[in-house]
């Protein structure tokens, strides 16, 4: 890009059109006429130095620098709207949507009960939660704040809070007296990930420590593995932060097994924001609660 300033109102048409995957879409969207709508797109390319979008017959698609502009003119429409509605309004409360990343076991038992207290103090925010083992890019907009396993490696991306935990082996109460006293690795039936997710960090540490291994059950849905470790059906690793934090809650009925998992055996949870967005009203407040809720965990 050739660095001439770029003007909001030219931005709001390139989202337009992105968002409508058409020139004519997003012309009837603006009530503006395709010429004049066209006309400013180019003014926009040429400003830029590249073209944004490639036409086809049947609408529009992003080039390579159009999606290098998308995250700043989306976090540019962040502002703008927020700045909007604080005006209009004449209160600085925070509203909107919130879009949170998280591994299904933070999604389930941290996130979704912590949406209720934001909701009781914040009415006009909405939390989205994308639970998911993958993690989603923050820097192309695919969710606002992330709860990842892994640091951010990319200087865009801001660490807000971290948390580290001993792993240890969880099962039902029942399944752990039926156990020998002092259990060996191999005597217990483990739990386990099913594909495509067998290289996930779980599944590795097992098998480095035990030979040939093979888990009893298997999924690849985190939440049908708790609900079977609940059941009596085996064995799971799962962060001791977590376990302690909901032991009076559905984790009840789990009970520890006194096994060495080994030194590998500590797992990380970091809270990640793009920078762009990092001050906004909403997400600083969904931010802080969230550090709130990290910090009973420790």
């Amino acid at each position: 890009m050739n660095g001439a300033d770029l003007r909001w109102d030219d931005l709001k048409l390139f989202l337009a059109v992105y968002e409508h995957a058409s020139l004519s879409g997003a012309a009837r969207a603006l009530k503006l006429g395709q010429p004049t709508l066209s006309r400013r797109i180019a003014e926009l390319e040429g400003a830029v130095g590249e073209p944004l979008f490639e036409r086809k017959s049947h609408g529009a698609m992003l080039t390579a620098a159009g999606m290098r502009l998308l995250p700043a003119a989306q976090g540019m429409a962040e502002w703008a709207s927020e700045g909007e509605r604080n005006i209009r309004k004449q209160s600085f409360l925070p509203e909107g949507k919130v879009r949170v990343a998280a591994p299904p076991g933070i999604a389930y038992e941290l996130v979704a009960p912590l949406s209720l207290k934001i909701r009781k103090q914040y009415p006009q925010v909405q939390i989205e939660v994308l639970s998911g083992v993958e993690v989603l890019n923050l820097k192309r907009g695919e969710a606002d704040i992330s709860l990842r396993t892994t640091p951010p490696a990319d200087a865009e991306l801001v660490c807000l809070d971290e948390i580290t935990s001993s792993m240890r082996a969880y099962a039902n109460k029942q399944y752990v007296k039926a156990l020998p006293r002092k259990p060996k690795l191999g005597e217990i039936g483990w739990i386990s990930w099913a594909a495509p997710y067998l290289d996930l960090q779980v599944s590795n540490e097992l098998s480095a420590i035990i030979s040939d291994f093979r888990p009893v059950f298997t999924s690849d849905d985190y939440n049908v593995q708790v609900a079977a470790c609940k059941a009596g059906v085996g064995a799971m690793i799962l962060p001791e932060l977590l376990y302690r934090y909901n032991a009076l809650g559905e984790w009840s009925s789990l009970q520890e097994i006194k096994v060495d998992l080994g030194p590998a055996a500590v797992g990380a949870l970091y809270l990640v924001c793009h920078k762009r967005i990092q001050n906004l009203p909403k997400i600083r407040m969904v931010t802080e609660c969230i550090v709130h809720e990290l910090d009973k965990m420790r």
